[in-house]
């Protein structure tokens, strides 16, 4: 199956399935000589690993990461770094009732009448299980762009209600299980799911992402635009339904004057724009201003309540789901979106340099 790779210079691969014996990706285009090991990739994974709070899936995995190739005296080589983690806590047969009905708004049947296949357990190959790898890919990403960009992911929105950010507080994202920069909107947040998930039920979400100390240029002006890479990369996320850079739509309902990120010369000539409603790109270049990336996940339909749907047979029936979900997708993507960050941007870093010294 074509489509499991992402990136041009820095490019990585995933493979395995979310109740198959192990999960792990290939990535390829990294440096030699980059202080790289397995805690450094832990500890990002451990950002992502389920089952740390009651509002997450209470599946139990301990998404221990093991460095097999690409790595030698705790630096890298320049070959390709293969990585897996194994799954412990399957249970697969949580899906066994499931096994001829198709969920909605899940894959199952474009999946199903693309391939006519189908592993039903959890989603597969399809399900969020796999974005793990992408997490582990991120954080070597991390490695290659160096600690002069910082990258940090916020959860600003679930359902209907919004931070407030005129309190937005980066260290309080640490302090909740939401990844709230709100310590109000925090608790309100918990409030809700619970009753969300008493109810089996579950909400949507939008997680903002940002980057600060991107220098300027990366990126394409035409076809490999960054801010067409960025929206590729969150959009290949299970659940993303849409993307926003910078002002998103919102720059719709603007006029040109309003639009305008208007650009002044400061001591020593440096520039500083007045704002920044592009989010950090202009003409698919960086600007050397921060990078917003916006993206909205659905609500998970893998819910216990019974819903409307088709068996194999094309027969009508009904289906409620077992197992192990989460009532707001939304919260573990925001580590996952961080790490879709930095790939992009370890590409785009590692594809200037070739280009442009």
């Amino acid at each position: 199956m074509p489509g499991n790779s992402f990136g041009q210079a820095f490019r990585f691969t995933t493979w395995g399935e979310s109740h198959g014996p192990e999960i792990g990706c290939v990535i390829d285009g990294v440096p030699p000589r980059l202080a790289l090991t397995e805690a450094d990739i832990q500890y990002w994974l451990d950002r992502r690993r389920p089952g740390q709070s009651r509002f997450t899936t209470q599946r139990r995995e301990p998404d221990a990461v093991k460095i097999v190739s690409g790595v030698f005296e705790g630096v890298t080589t320049g070959t390709p770094i293969g990585l897996i983690i194994e799954n412990k806590d399957q249970r697969s047969h949580d899906y066994s009732e499931i096994a001829e009905k198709f969920r909605p708004s899940h894959a199952d049947y474009t999946y199903w009448k693309k391939y006519g296949v189908r592993d039903y357990r959890g989603g597969g190959r399809a399900s969020a299980r796999e974005t793990a790898m992408r997490v582990a890919a991120g954080a070597v990403a991390r490695k290659v762009i160096g600690d002069s960009i910082t990258i940090r992911g916020a959860l600003i929105q679930i359902g209907d209600q919004r931070v407030d950010r005129s309190v937005w507080d980066w260290d309080e994202i640490e302090q909740n299980p939401f990844w709230c920069p709100d310590e109000k909107t925090a608790k309100r947040w918990g409030e809700t799911l619970e009753a969300v998930r008493k109810d089996g039920l579950s909400l949507g979400a939008v997680i903002e992402v940002v980057a600060s100390g991107v220098p300027v240029g990366l990126g394409d002006p035409v076809y490999d635009k960054l801010d067409g890479d960025l929206a590729k990369a969150m959009m290949t996320i299970n659940a993303v339904k849409g993307v926003e850079i910078g002002a998103g739509f919102s720059v719709a309902s603007m006029t040109g004057e309003q639009n305008a990120d208007e650009i002044r010369s400061g001591r020593g000539r440096k520039i500083r724009f007045l704002s920044n409603n592009a989010g950090g790109v202009l003409g698919g270049l960086s600007t050397g201003q921060d990078i917003v990336v916006r993206f909205a996940v659905k609500p998970t339909s893998s819910i216990p309540r019974s819903v409307r749907t088709i068996d194999v047979r094309g027969r009508n029936t009904e289906i409620a789901t077992k197992g192990r979900h989460d009532p707001c997708v939304g919260i573990r993507a925001v580590p996952v979106g961080e790490a879709m960050m930095a790939c992009v941007l370890a590409d785009h870093m590692l594809r200037h340099r070739a280009q442009c010294g």
